[in-house]
């Protein structure tokens, strides 16, 4: 877990990190959230003379952000978890947003990162998973049902590896950071190799590393197209893990995306800003968005 206490003009005031604790169960993830956050509000008052008047939390999974509710994360293991009403008892009743923490982090790219002068916006982070958030006149779309940009699970290998969200050839099955850490690892023999390995190897002209590395751009760039196509950003922007790798990932990925556009406008094909900060800023955004949308009493 990473929190910060954020001004209002989105700079970083304190930061701090704690294990989830996810090994304990849901349940002592929960407990971990709300202790993490009491500490925290403890601490501003006694650095800054005045109490938080907000507060965001950013969670993986399916999220419903109008009604404060965690509602699944299958890597923490819980269901329906009023967060929100949970986070306000804690912390002397002030008012909590709840969001998604991919999206989260898309806001603060899109504001005060990589996208800040940007009208319309795609954020892309490559980790152990492929997500997406949809950036408009500095807001992030969610969708009807809260299940907006789930890019990672655009099928662009029909038939392909075993996803698990149930389909076959899914984007993140062949363009994450995981996928290249599987597929180096068998190419090279190596079971410990990952894919800042491969990107290192690439790097140094080792061609099967290249092939491999070739392979995932290839899927990534057919992924993208598949976006820009249907949103038409200005800026499209790679954060994560894989894009650590910089131009190894930059060049040949903004080529093969060229390649791959007929009528379609190109966007600026940029790196995240933030970096693993963008969540903890992008609920600080939340919870100044919500203040300003208070009405006054």
């Amino acid at each position: 877990m990473k929190a910060a206490l954020v001004a209002e003009d989105g700079s970083l005031l304190h930061q701090a990190r704690r294990a989830t604790g996810r090994d304990r169960g849901p349940e002592a993830v929960v407990e971990s959230i709300l202790d993490f956050a009491a500490e925290l509000h403890a601490l501003g008052t006694d650095r800054f003379g005045r109490a938080a008047s907000a507060a965001g939390v950013a969670v993986p999974g399916i999220v419903d952000a109008e009604n404060g509710i965690a509602v699944y994360a299958a890597n923490l293991g819980w269901r329906d978890v009023p967060l929100r009403a949970l986070l306000s008892t804690r912390l002397a009743g002030i008012p909590v947003a709840l969001g998604h923490d991919v999206r989260t982090g898309g806001l603060a790219e899109g504001r005060i990162g990589a996208g800040r002068d940007a009208d319309r916006f795609l954020f892309v982070p490559l980790g152990t998973g492929i997500a997406g958030a949809i950036g408009i006149d500095g807001r992030i779309e969610a969708g009807a049902h809260g299940y907006a940009g789930e890019i990672g699970h655009i099928v662009v290998r029909p038939g392909g590896p075993e996803c698990g969200c149930g389909q076959r050839g899914c984007l993140e099955t062949l363009a994450s950071a995981a996928a290249v850490s599987r597929a180096w690892a068998a190419a090279s023999g190596n079971p410990d190799a990952d894919a800042a390995d491969c990107a290192e190897a690439v790097a140094a002209g080792d061609a099967a590393a290249g092939q491999v590395w070739q392979a995932a751009v290839g899927a990534l760039a057919d992924g993208l197209v598949t976006a820009l196509t249907l949103l038409d950003p200005r800026t499209l922007i790679i954060g994560g893990g894989l894009a650590e790798a910089g131009e190894t990932l930059f060049t040949p990925l903004r080529t093969a995306v060229k390649e791959r556009v007929t009528f379609q406008r190109l966007p600026d094909i940029v790196p995240a800003a933030l970096g693993d900060t963008a969540g903890c800023l992008g609920a600080g955004l939340l919870a100044w968005d919500l203040l300003a949308t208070e009405v006054p009493a």
